[in-house]
């Protein structure tokens, strides 16, 4: 049956979501590359640049590319991409919290993980609805 996305508030939502879960991982992604948003070094725990075996410019540029494909993830399986994304973001916190700075973007990042985890179960939902 199809869904009306006009009359449908809970595909409104999940649409809602999803779009930004496909657009956020991807447009901070891309910035890991350029520093327009911000210098994304000043992020890392120094547990972990004690821990890298390359610079933190190439290592954030790994992480970038990781970003884009989960965005990309979502777009192509919201299911799947959303749990990545959730995973994810509780990296981030934990690497936050680690260094013992920024909590109000870890906070940022918490509520961020749940809009994933809700985008997940709204998809697992969705495909389930589109089975009947």
């Amino acid at each position: 049956m199809p869904i009306d996305l006009k009359t449908n508030y809970f595909y409104q939502a999940y649409y809602l979501l999803r779009s930004g879960y496909v657009f956020l991982p991807i447009v901070a992604g891309l910035d890991k590359f350029t520093d327009i948003l911000t210098s994304w070094e000043i992020y890392l725990s120094p547990v972990f640049l004690k821990l890298l075996p390359i610079t933190p410019t190439v290592f954030m540029r790994g992480i970038g590319v990781i970003e884009i494909i989960a965005g990309l993830l979502v777009a192509l399986k919201p299911r799947l991409g959303a749990y990545i994304v959730f995973i994810w973001l509780w990296l981030i916190i934990i690497n936050l919290f680690l260094l013992g700075d920024y909590f109000d973007i870890a906070l940022r990042d918490f509520v961020l993980a749940l809009g994933a985890l809700a985008l997940a179960r709204m998809a697992a939902g969705l495909e389930a609805y589109e089975r009947i």
